[in-house]
C-alpha cells in the first residue's frame, strides 16, 4: 500500500518523517491518528452529542486500560472489600473476608476499596443489629471523626433506618425503620445524579437528587456505625439474585462482577446431572426411558453412577466457591436426603469438606436473612435442607469438628426472628382481627372479669385468639425442625465413624459457654441474647426427650421432671466453670480451705502443686483482664483483639482484624492474624475429653467422680445430659433472663396505648358539640392510637407465640425446679456447699421472677404442676441462705435479700414462707433481727416493715393519700402491693425479742442509731434544697440529691414502723425497767420522737416549705407517712399499755427537753394559726379513709392525757443550776460518775455511749464501771 493511499505502509520515509508535526505519528503497524480513530470507534464515549475528532485526546493501547475503566465508570480492584488500610476512622472489628464490620467506638466509619463515577451501581448491606448506623456513599475528600460520619459532610449521602432519616449535612425523614435480618440495597445512578435505597427489595423512593458529579468526583460505598453495631457488605461476592433474601435491582450493576464463565459451566453441568437423574436404561427392551427425578434411587444403577462420577469430576471443584454454592448448588438441593447423599457420595473427600463448609455457611446466611412470610416457608425450607445434611453421619461429625461451623454458629438455626413490620410478615392475613384490653381498674391494671366484657369485645377477643393459634401452629413447625437438628447433634449412638456426635457437641458447647462467660466486658464478643433465648428452649426440649428415653430404657434413672445436677460436678474438676464465682469465693481459695473436707467426704485429694498452679493462673487472669482493657495498646503493638465476634457479622466470618486510627502506621494491608491466646491446661482438658471421660467405665464414675456421702448412690441419667443441663442453667444466667425482661416492652406498650385510647374515647364522648376543633384533634389521636394498637397487638401475638407461650413458661419452670433441687442437694454436703457456682441461686431467683412478671396473665402460675410445693421450696432456700455464712459474695447476698424482700410482698409467696418448717422460720427471723451495724440493713428493715404493713396505725394503704391522683410507674412493683401482714412471723419476732434480752437491746440500739442517722441526713439535705430554691438566680437541684433525700425519708419512715411493730409486739422492752436497757431505750425513743415531731409539725418550717415545692423526685415526702408512724408509737406506749408502763412513758417523754405539747396538738390540727386564717393544716381527721374512728379516739385520749400530765410536770419541776447539768447533753442533771477517770454525765448519755464505745467521752480512758452520783449537800 502506498503512502498516497493513507500513509499506512511501514516505509523508510515514514519512519524518517515520524517526528514532523505535519505528519501523523506511526504506532506499530498503524499510525497514531488512525489507531485513535479505531479505538474511539470500538470504545465510544458515553458523553451525549458528537465529539469533534480534533478535540479528542490521542488513544493508544498503552492508555486503553484506563480508558476502559473510564467507560465502565468504575475504579478499583476486581475484588471489592472494605479498605482496612487507610479508609476508616475510629475503632472497628473487620472480618477475615473484609466484608463484615463491627463498630467498637462512639461512631466509626469505613469505606470500600472501589469507587464509581459513571453508570448505575448497587451494593447490599446485610443488617445484623438495628442500632444507629448511616449507610450510603462518600467521596475521597470526605473526612470523618467520632461525631461526624457518612452523610454528615457535603459530599456524602446516607440512609439511617434506626432514626428513619436520610443525611446529607442536614437531615429529613425518609424510608422505614430497619431491623436485624433486613437487607438494605444502596443504589447510585451517576447518569441521572440520584441515590436511592431499598429495604428488603422494596424501594424507599429517591433519597437524593442532583448529587455532585464531574471530574475528580467518585463515590465509594461507606458506612458509619456506633458501638456494637454490625453489618456485612455484599458487593457481588454473593449472588444479588440469591435464593434467600437478597434482591435484584433492575438496570443496576454490582460493584464486583460475578464469575460468569464458572457460573455458565456449573449451570451446564447441573443440567447434565438433572438429565442423568431423569433418564434410565431399560436393558431388556434396549431403550432409554424418561422418569421423574424424585423416583431415582442411589443404588442399583452403576451406569448412572459412573456417568455422575464423570460429571462430578468437573462439578465438585466449582462447588468450593461461595457464589456458585448459593446460586447453583442450593437451587439443586431439595429437602430430600437423596440429593444430599448423592453429592456427598460423589465428591472426593478433600473437596467435600470445603463444599460442606460453604454450603452450611450459605444455609446459615439464607436462614438468617430470609424474609418472614405467613407460612414461614423460607425458614422451613432451609431447616429441612440442614436436617437432611446433618442426617449424613460423616458430614455431621465433620461439621461439628470444624472450626468454622460449630455450636457457635449453629445457634443461628435455632433463632426465630421477630418481624418489626407486621405487614411485610403477612400477620395481617394471619390475624385479621386485633384485640387488646379495654377495661382497667383504678390503678391501671387489667380487669380480668369476663362479666364486664361486651358481646362485641368477646367476639373480637376470640377471633384474635384464633389468629394467634394459627400463628402458633406455624411457628411450632419451625421449632420442631430446630429440635430435630439438635437431636441429631446430640446423638450418642453414632460411634461407627469415630466418637459419637454428642461428645463432640458437648466439648464445643462448653467452649461456647466459656466465650460468652469470659467476655462480659466486650459485648461485641457475645452471642446475642435473642439467639441464646431460642437456643435454650430448643436445647431443653431435646435434652428432656433424650433424658426420658433413657429413663424408659434404664428404670433406675429418674424422670426429667425430677432432674438436678449432682454437687460433685462442682468440685471434682470434670466440668470447667471457667472463672465464674463460687458461693464461697474463689475456687483456689476454696481448694485450700476445704481440702480436708474433700478428702474425708468425697475421697478427692487436692495436690498442693495444683493449688499453687491455680493461684498462678489467677494472677495470669488478672494480668490478661487488665491487658484486655487496653485496646489501643493492643493495636499499637500490631496485635488483634481475640476473636471479638462470631455472629455479630452476617458474613459469619471470624472478626479477627482490629482497626484503630491510632495505629494505622503500624498496620499492613494483609496483616497475619495475631498468635492464638495462651490456652490453660484445664481448658485443653475439657476440649479433649472423650466419651469415657464423661460417661465413665469399669468403675470410673466419669463426671460423677467423688460422690459425697449425703448423695444417694443411684443413677440419675446419662452423665453427658447432666453436663448439658448444667450448661443450660449457665446460659439462662448469662443473657436469657435479661432478654425475657426486654421483650415485655411490647406488652407494656399495648397496655399504655390501650389506656390512652380509652382515655381519648372518653374525652370524645364528653367533648361539647360546639368545639369541632377539639373534636377533630381528638379523633386524629384516636386514629393514631388505634393504628398503633393494631400493629402492636399483632407483634405481641408473635412474641407470645415465640417467647411467652405456655410451653416456654413450662421450660422456665422446669429450669427453676432443676435449680431448686440442685441447691438442696448441694446444701446437704455441708461446708462443700461453698463450692457451688453462684449462678444456680441467681437462676432460681430470676426464673421465679420471670414466671411471675414476664409471662402473659393468660398463662397462670397456679396451673403449673406442683406450684405450691415449688414456692415453699424456694421460700426455704431464700430464708436459709440470705444470711448463710458459707456464702461470701456481696452481690449474691444482696440478691438473696432482695428476693426475700420481694417474696414477702405478695400474699401467695408470703404464705409459702409461713409453710416452711418452724425451725427455719425462727432462724430466718433471728437473722433479720441481728444488729444493723456492719451489714446492709435497708432490705432487712424493708422485710420487717412488709411483715407489719396492714397492722400499724393508719398503715393499711397501698399508695400514699397525696399520690392517688398520679399514675404509678409500675403497678407490679413489690412496694405497690396491697398490705398482707404475717401474724405468724410477727409472733416469732415477739418470742425472740422477749426471750433474748441481749439480742433485743442490740437490735433496738441499732434501729435507733440508723433512725438518728437517716433523719439527720434527710433534714440536712432538705436544708440545702431549700437554700437552692430560694436563690434569686436560675438554679437546678441535682436529681441524684433529690433521690437520696427521698430515700433517707423513706428509710426514716420504715425504721419508725419497725419501732412501732416492736413496741406493739413486745412493749416490755421499753416499759419493763427490770430489763437493764429498758429505761435507756425508752429515753432514746422519746428523744427521737420529739425531734421528728418538732421538725415536721412546726408551721411554715423547713419541712413544710420543701413539701409544698412538690419537686420531682420528692413525691414520697409528705406529712402523713412520718406523722402517723410517730403517732402509732405514741399511742402504743401512752394508751395501749399497762398503767405503770404508761406512767413511765409519759414521765420520760415529758422530761425530754425537746418535748412540746404543740407538736402533739398539731396531729389533730389544733394549736396552729388563729381562727380565720386561710392556711390548711395537717390533721388526722382529714384522712377518714385511712384512719379509723377508733384510732382517732385513741389520739384524742392521748392528747388529753399528755395535756394533764404536762401541767402537773410543770408545777412540780424545780429549777436546775447550770453547773449541775450534764456536760454532754445539757438537758439532764449529772447522775453518773465514770471509773477510773471520775468524769461525770447523766446516766442516759453514758449508757448510750457505752452501747457503742467503751472509751471515756472526755479523756479516752477505758471505762471499767459507772457509779451513781449524788451532789454533796455541802455544795
Amino acid at each position: 500500500m502506498s503512502s498516497k493511499e493513507g500513509g499506512t505502509a511501514l516505509t523508510r520515509r515514514n519512519c524518517r518523517l515520524a517526528s514532523d508535526t505535519d505528519k501523523p505519528k506511526s504506532t506499530g503497524i498503524v499510525n497514531e491518528k488512525l489507531l485513535t480513530d479505531y479505538l474511539h470507534h470500538v470504545f465510544p464515549s458515553t458523553k451525549p452529542g458528537p465529539t469533534l475528532a480534533s478535540l479528542r485526546k490521542p488513544l493508544g493501547f498503552q492508555d486503553l486500560g484506563s480508558h476502559l475503566e473510564k467507560l465502565l465508570g468504575r475504579l478499583g480492584p476486581n475484588t471489592v472489600v472494605l479498605d482496612h488500610t487507610s479508609g476508616f476512622e475510629g475503632l472497628l472489628f473487620v472480618d477475615d473476608d473484609l466484608l463484615g464490620v463491627i463498630g467498637h467506638s462512639n461512631f466509626s466509619s469505613i469505606r470500600a476499596t472501589t469507587c464509581v463515577y459513571k453508570g448505575k451501581w448497587v451494593y447490599e448491606v446485610l443488617i445484623s443489629s438495628q442500632g444507629l448506623m448511616q449507610i450510603g456513599w462518600c467521596t475521597l475528600n470526605c473526612h470523618f471523626n467520632q461525631e461526624e460520619g457518612v452523610g454528615d459532610t457535603p459530599d456524602s449521602y446516607a440512609y439511617d433506618g434506626n432514626r428513619v432519616r436520610k443525611w446529607n449535612v442536614t437531615t429529613t425523614n425518609y424510608g422505614k425503620s430497619w431491623a436485624a435480618g433486613d437487607i438494605v440495597s444502596c443504589m447510585i445512578d451517576l447518569d441521572e445524579g440520584t441515590i436511592t435505597f431499598c429495604l428488603n427489595g422494596q424501594s424507599l423512593g429517591t433519597a437524593f437528587t442532583d448529587i455532585k458529579m464531574g471530574p475528580g468526583v467518585a463515590y465509594f460505598p461507606a458506612i458509619s456505625l456506633s458501638f456494637k453495631e454490625s453489618v456485612a457488605f455484599n458487593f457481588g461476592t454473593l449472588a444479588l439474585t440469591g435464593l434467600w433474601a437478597t434482591y435484584p435491582v433492575e438496570g443496576y450493576l454490582p460493584l464486583q462482577n460475578p464469575p460468569t464463565a464458572e457460573l455458565l459451566k456449573a449451570q451446564k453441568l447441573l443440567g447434565y446431572i438433572k438429565t442423568v437423574l431423569a433418564t434410565t436404561i431399560d436393558v431388556q427392551e434396549e431403550r432409554l426411558v424418561e422418569k421423574d427425578c424424585s423416583s431415582w434411587k442411589l443404588h442399583g444403577e452403576p451406569t448412572v453412577l459412573l456417568a455422575m462420577a464423570h460429571i462430578f469430576n468437573h462439578f465438585a471443584p466449582l462447588m468450593c466457591k461461595v457464589y456458585l454454592v448459593e446460586d447453583v448448588l442450593m437451587s439443586f438441593l431439595t429437602v430430600s436426603i437423596l440429593e444430599v447423599c448423592l453429592v456427598l457420595y460423589l465428591v472426593d473427600d478433600y473437596e467435600v469438606n470445603e463444599c460442606l463448609k460453604q454450603l452450611m455457611m450459605s444455609l446459615l446466611r439464607a436462614y438468617r436473612f430470609s424474609p418472614i412470610i405467613p407460612d414461614l416457608g423460607f425458614q422451613i425450607h432451609y431447616l429441612r435442607l440442614t436436617t437432611a445434611i446433618l442426617h449424613h453421619e460423616k458430614s455431621r461429625k465433620y461439621l461439628l469438628s470444624n472450626r468454622t461451623f460449630d455450636v457457635l454458629r449453629s445457634v443461628v438455626f435455632f433463632y426465630i426472628k421477630t418481624p418489626l413490620r407486621v405487614k411485610e410478615a403477612g400477620l395481617e392475613e394471619l390475624i385479621p382481627t386485633t384485640w387488646w384490653p379495654t377495661r382497667f381498674d383504678k390503678e391501671g391494671k387489667d380487669e380480668l372479669e369476663a362479666k364486664s366484657e361486651t358481646a362485641d369485645e368477646r367476639l373480637r377477643r376470640r377471633a384474635y385468639e384464633r389468629g394467634c393459634q394459627r400463628l402458633k401452629k406455624r411457628i411450632e413447625v419451625v421449632e420442631e425442625l430446630q429440635v430435630q437438628i439438635l437431636r441429631l447433634l446430640l446423638n450418642n449412638k453414632d460411634r461407627g465413624t469415630g466418637e459419637a456426635s454428642r461428645y463432640i457437641f458437648l466439648n464445643k458447647f462448653r467452649k461456647f459457654l466459656q466465650e460468652n462467660a469470659s467476655n462480659r466486658g466486650h459485648p461485641t464478643a457475645l452471642c446475642p441474647p435473642e439467639y441464646m433465648l431460642c437456643f435454650l428452649h430448643r436445647l431443653i426440649t431435646a435434652v428432656r426427650s433424650y433424658w426420658d428415653e433413657g429413663k424408659r430404657k434404664g428404670p433406675g434413672c429418674i424422670n426429667s421432671e425430677e432432674a438436678y445436677v449432682p454437687p460433685q460436678l462442682f468440685y471434682n474438676g470434670k466440668v470447667d466453670y471457667f472463672d465464674l464465682q463460687r458461693l464461697g469465693g474463689l475456687l483456689s481459695h476454696l481448694k485450700k480451705t476445704l481440702k480436708d473436707e474433700l478428702a474425708s467426704k468425697t475421697n478427692i485429694i487436692i495436690d498442693p502443686a495444683e493449688i499453687l498452679t491455680t493461684s498462678m493462673d489467677d494472677l495470669d487472669e488478672d494480668e490478661e483482664s487488665g491487658a484486655a482493657q487496653r485496646p489501643f495498646g493492643a493495636a499499637a503493638m500490631g496485635g488483634a483483639l481475640a476473636r471479638p465476634s462470631w455472629l455479630s457479622s452476617p458474613t459469619l466470618g471470624r472478626a479477627n482484624r482490629f482497626l484503630s486510627t491510632a495505629a494505622v502506621s503500624l498496620m499492613t494491608p494483609r496483616r497475619p492474624l495475631a498468635p492464638p491466646e495462651k490456652v490453660k491446661v484445664r481448658t485443653l482438658a475439657v476440649e479433649q475429653r472423650t466419651e469415657e471421660d464423661i460417661e465413665g467405665s469399669h468403675g470410673n464414675d466419669g463426671l460423677l467422680l467423688g460422690r459425697p456421702l449425703e448423695e444417694p448412690d443411684q443413677p440419675i441419667a446419662e452423665k453427658s445430659l447432666l453436663e448439658i443441663v448444667d450448661g443450660i442453667v449457665m446460659m439462662y444466667n448469662l443473657s436469657v433472663h435479661q432478654q425475657l425482661g426486654k421483650m415485655v416492652v411490647v406488652s407494656d406498650d399495648v397496655h399504655e396505648y390501650a389506656m390512652a385510647l380509652k382515655d381519648t374515647e372518653e374525652k370524645i364522648a364528653r367533648c361539647p358539640a360546639r368545639r369541632a376543633d377539639i373534636l377533630d384533634e381528638l379523633q386524629k389521636s384516636q386514629k393514631v392510637f388505634a393504628e398503633k394498637l393494631n400493629h402492636l397487638s399483632r407483634r405481641l401475638a408473635w412474641i407470645n407465640a415465640t417467647v411467652y407461650s405456655k410451653e416456654k413458661m413450662l421450660d422456665v419452670y422446669w429450669l427453676l425446679r432443676v435449680c431448686i433441687r440442685t441447691v438442696e442437694h448441694a446444701d446437704h454436703t455441708g461446708s462443700l456447699f461453698a463450692v457451688a457456682p453462684e449462678f444456680y441461686l441467681n437462676v432460681a431467683m430470676n426464673a421465679y421472677s420471670a414466671l411471675k412478671n414476664y409471662f402473659s396473665p393468660a398463662n397462670s402460675m397456679d396451673d403449673l404442676p406442683g406450684y405450691e410445693d415449688t414456692l415453699t421450696q424456694l421460700a426455704a432456700i431464700l430464708a436459709k441462705h440470705f444470711a448463710d455464712p458459707r456464702i461470701v459474695g456481696t452481690d449474691i447476698k444482696d440478691s438473696l435479700m432482695q428476693a426475700l424482700a420481694s417474696y414477702v410482698c405478695y400474699p401467695q409467696s408470703l404464705r409459702a414462707v409461713e409453710r416452711i418448717p418452724e425451725e427455719q422460720r425462727v432462724a430466718m427471723m433471728r437473722n433479720l433481727l441481728a444488729p444493723y451495724e456492719q451489714r446492709p440493713w435497708a432490705q432487712t428493715n424493708w422485710i420487717l416493715v412488709r411483715l407489719w404493713r396492714g397492722c400499724g396505725f393508719g398503715y393499711r394503704y397501698t399508695r400514699l393519700p397525696h399520690l392517688l391522683k398520679t399514675k404509678p410507674e409500675d403497678t407490679n412493683l413489690p412496694s405497690l402491693q396491697k398490705p398482707c401482714p404475717s401474724l405468724l412471723l410477727q409472733r416469732h419476732m415477739a418470742e425472740l425479742l422477749s426471750m433474748d434480752k441481749d439480742m433485743a437491746a442490740s437490735f433496738l440500739n441499732s434501729v435507733l442509731n440508723q433512725l438518728n442517722w437517716a433523719f439527720s441526713e434527710f433534714i440536712g439535705m432538705i436544708q440545702e434544697i431549700q437554700q437552692a430554691a430560694e436563690r434569686p438566680e436560675r438554679n437546678f437541684v441535682d436529681t441524684r440529691q433529690l433521690k437520696v433525700c427521698a430515700t433517707c425519708f423513706d428509710l426514716s419512715v420504715s425504721l419508725l414502723r419497725v419501732l412501732e411493730m416492736t413496741v406493739t409486739l413486745v412493749p416490755e422492752i421499753f416499759l419493763d425497767w427490770s430489763r437493764p436497757s429498758a429505761e435507756l431505750l425508752l429515753r432514746r425513743l422519746a428523744q427521737l420522737l420529739n425531734q421528728v415531731l418538732n421538725r415536721v409539725t412546726a408551721e411554715r418550717n423547713l419541712f413544710d416549705r420543701v413539701v409544698n415545692l412538690r419537686l420531682p423526685g420528692l413525691e414520697s415526702v409528705d406529712h402523713y407517712p412520718i406523722l402517723v408512724a410517730v403517732t402509732g408509737i405514741l399511742v402504743q406506749i401512752l394508751v395501749e399499755g399497762q398503767r405503770q408502763g404508761i406512767s413511765r412513758a409519759a414521765s420520760v417523754l415529758l422530761s425530754d427537753p425537746c418535748f412540746q405539747l404543740h407538736s402533739i396538738q398539731h396531729l389533730l390540727g389544733e394549736g396552729g394559726e388563729p381562727a380565720g386564717s386561710s392556711t390548711t393544716h395537717f390533721s388526722l381527721h382529714a384522712y377518714t379513709d385511712y384512719i379509723s374512728e377508733e384510732e382517732e379516739r385513741k389520739v384524742e385520749g392521748m392528747l388529753a392525757f399528755l395535756t394533764e400530765e404536762s401541767k402537773q410536770a410543770a408545777a412540780s419541776t424545780a429549777p436546775t443550776s447550770e453547773e449541775d447539768l450534764c456536760p454532754i447533753c445539757y438537758a439532764h442533771s449529772i447522775s453518773a460518775v465514770f471509773k477510773p477517770c471520775s468524769h461525770k454525765s447523766c446516766k442516759a448519755c453514758i449508757n448510750q455511749h457505752l452501747m457503742n464505745n467503751k472509751d471515756c467521752f472526755f479523756c479516752k480512758a477505758t471505762i471499767t464501771g459507772v457509779e451513781d452520783y449524788t451532789k454533796p449537800a455541802s455544795s
